[in-house]
């Protein structure tokens, strides 16, 4: 693990990744992060995802904890990024495939 707690590509684990993406909620948060400006941040609500607000936070806990995203917290709001280069360093084309999906 890194210094800013952050888990290093090499670590990622398979497993982990598949079961964040596994919940098409989360699918649809990397996804849209995908097919976004590679280092885009975006809120976490601003995925229109129609959840609880607890709901929601478990979701990007998830995929926090599975290193898909890094998470930002600004106050009364919180912002994620898309490791992206670290999950194609460590997964190769995995990326492509989930926007690929979400493009349709």
């Amino acid at each position: 693990m890194s210094i800013d707690g952050t888990t290093e590509p090499a670590d990622l684990d398979l497993g982990a990744v598949l079961a964040a993406l596994a919940d098409p909620h989360r699918r649809q948060v990397i996804g849209d992060l995908v097919n976004d400006a590679d280092g885009a941040a975006r809120s976490c609500t601003s995925f229109g995802l129609a959840l609880s607000k607890s709901t929601r936070s478990h979701h990007f806990k998830v995929l926090r904890d599975a290193g898909l995203v890094h998470q930002i917290d600004r106050g009364n709001r919180s912002e994620v990024t898309l490791r992206r280069r670290d999950l194609e360093q460590r997964f190769p084309g995995l990326l492509e495939l989930i926007g690929r999906e979400r493009r349709g």
